[in-house]
């Protein structure tokens, strides 16, 4: 679990008991069903990381809202956004291994994840990762509810696949951008988890011979 987790529940469960004590048990019901609620939100599972060359996997769980080809200052991309509700766990890992690149955090609007204009005009941090012959820019974007982006990369560093490295609090949305020749993985609406589903593979020299 992530630390906010115990920091947000303990603090319900604290309140909920003086409530006990200073007036009756029905008033202690809200905080301990929102601190259980914090408890369950900031769960961190551990995921089975995928083995191979050129794969790239999804930094978060959700569901895939958008598969496009895009324009960039270094040449055509495509990107992969996937949406994060409230009830999908937040924690961010990286979709490449590498060395971190270039990390630009941006201040910016709460829109809906869902509007498309997010990706450009809200909060948001956008790290990149060169590794394995590619670059890979992935961004956590803010949403109309979350509020808090928390990135724990530094330009420099190096990283594992499926690395954690982060996470945004409540609904949100994570962009990653591949290589215009990346041969996508998942389809619209498809359900993903961060570190474990592959969204796009990079094709290899010689596969199929």
């Amino acid at each position: 679990m992530v630390k906010d987790g115990y920091f947000y529940g303990a603090g319900l469960l604290l309140a909920a008991a003086a409530l006990v004590w200073l007036t009756a048990w029905p008033w202690a019901l809200v905080p301990t069903l929102l601190a259980a609620f914090f408890l369950w939100f900031f769960r961190d599972p551990e995921r089975e990381i995928p083995g191979g060359a050129g794969l790239i996997v999804s930094p978060g769980d959700g569901v895939v809202t958008e598969t496009v080809r895009i324009e960039t200052p270094n040449g055509p991309k495509q990107r992969i956004s996937v949406f994060l509700s409230v009830f999908n766990v937040h924690v961010n890992r990286t979709p490449i291994a590498g060395k971190v690149t270039a990390v630009r955090y941006q201040k910016g609007l709460f829109l809906n994840a869902m509007n498309p204009a997010s990706a450009a005009e809200n909060e948001q941090c956008a790290v990149t990762v060169a590794g394995e012959g590619i670059e890979v820019t992935f961004k956590q974007i803010a949403g109309l509810i979350a509020r808090r982006i928390v990135c724990n990369l530094a330009e420099g560093q190096t990283v594992a696949r499926g690395e954690r490295m982060g996470l945004i609090k409540f609904g949100s949305r994570v962009d990653v951008i591949v290589p215009a020749d990346a041969e996508i993985r998942v389809k619209l609406r498809e359900k993903v988890k961060g570190g474990e589903t592959v969204l796009a593979a990079i094709p290899q020299a010689g596969a199929g011979k």
